[in-house]
């Protein structure tokens, strides 16, 4: 699809704003890596060889008697004696686990081995981190929350669980929050204040009046009566979200239309009969653009901030989502454990500071009085 002379300058514009082109290209990194989170960070092995058959226990169940084991519960792969059932072919009455993991295997002499030989039967190939979110390390770990070593690049929390493997997921459910947010609010928004402005009159001045009062609502106190009756979920609480924040466009896109609907191409096109929808939408909309444009980040990142803050009190997402609030909250109330604070911290400088250099960018793009060299 051929650009036009419009879309070639504000493609030139944003490229020529080398803050945002590069941290589009890191955040669209981060955030492609954090959508295949289960192939990074899981406590099930991307690939296992067992007596020369590759399985892939990520997207399939395997129980541990499928390794030769005696129980028919999902195989627990951080077990070093079913690590070693793996690596000996399932022979449980031939090893026993050495000191040093399963690879080093010991076979008695029922067997028919040597003691000391070693068995190469199978293998396993693990994700780089070897815990998913809610993966209970209690192998590893010996207090928790547990400081960072070579099992745990970030350490622990105070369940044992691994702080990079929380980050990963609970960065894409924190973006995938804020977009879906940021979408739906911005379309009821523009919609609102496009309908407010364009047409004016007795209509803009009851639909002012409700937003003035729907606006003064104490949106968390709202949240907390609602969470206390209703099991909170992702859905819910992105709807309770887009109820009270679509006025954060509604206002200025109104005075955008209340601008620009007597201006000449606007009169004569409803002279000609142009549908009002086609006005709204193809003429008076793109003016406004640049003020909605400037909005975004902010509601972008209000939207992350507003989920951190609501699971940092507990009223957000269930405790069985990876939530970077709740990692906060650990680290408040774990001051000895300085590991959890700087990876909060860090975690969410980095990906506010990139999605606002990445919507200036847009913003600055789409402003025709803007031009990079």
């Amino acid at each position: 699809m051929k650009l036009t002379t419009l879309q070639q300058r504000r493609l030139s514009n944003f490229r020529a704003n080398k803050r945002a082109l590069w941290s589009l290209w890191i955040f669209g990194v981060l955030f492609v890596l954090s959508l295949f989170a289960e192939l990074i960070a899981n406590d099930q092995p991307l690939l296992v060889s067992y007596r020369g058959e590759l399985r892939a226990p990520i997207f399939s169940f395997y129980s541990e008697a499928d390794f030769g084991g005696d129980f028919a519960t999902r195989a627990n792969y951080a077990d070093p004696e079913l690590q070693c059932l793996i690596v000996t072919g399932g022979l449980a009455d031939a090893c026993f686990v050495g000191p040093k993991g399963a690879k080093e295997v010991m076979v008695s002499i029922e067997s028919g081995m040597l003691e000391g030989e070693a068995i190469e039967a199978g293998w396993i190939l693990w994700p780089p981190i070897r815990y998913k979110f809610n993966t209970v390390d209690t192998y590893n770990v010996k207090t928790a929350p547990g400081p960072p070593d070579r099992f745990h690049w970030l350490g622990t929390d105070d369940q044992a669980r691994d702080v990079a493997a929380r980050i990963i997921y609970g960065f894409r459910i924190s973006i995938i929050f804020a977009i879906i947010v940021t979408v739906t609010t911005s379309v009821l928004g523009i919609i609102a204040g496009a309908a407010q402005g364009f047409y004016g009159g007795l209509f803009d001045l009851m639909f002012q009046r409700f937003t003035e009062v729907w606006g003064s609502l104490p949106s968390l106190y709202i949240i907390i009566i609602l969470s206390a009756i209703f099991n909170m979920t992702f859905w819910l609480l992105i709807l309770i979200i887009v109820a009270f924040g679509w006025g954060a466009l509604d206002g200025v896109v109104r005075a955008e239309f209340l601008r620009a609907r007597n201006f000449e191409y606007v009169r004569a096109a409803r002279a000609l009969g142009v549908r009002d929808r086609v006005i709204i939408f193809r003429h008076v909309l793109p003016n406004a653009m640049v003020a909605t444009l400037t909005m975004l980040p902010f509601i972008i990142t209000g939207s992350i901030g507003t989920l951190a803050g609501l699971d940092f009190l507990g009223f957000g997402l269930p405790s069985s989502y990876p939530s970077l609030g709740e990692l906060t909250l650990q680290a408040k109330a774990n001051l000895n454990s300085p590991w959890l604070g700087f990876s909060a911290f860090f975690t969410f400088t980095i990906m506010l500071s990139l999605l606002v250099f990445i919507f200036e960018g847009i913003r600055d793009a789409f402003d025709p009085r803007k031009t990079f060299q």
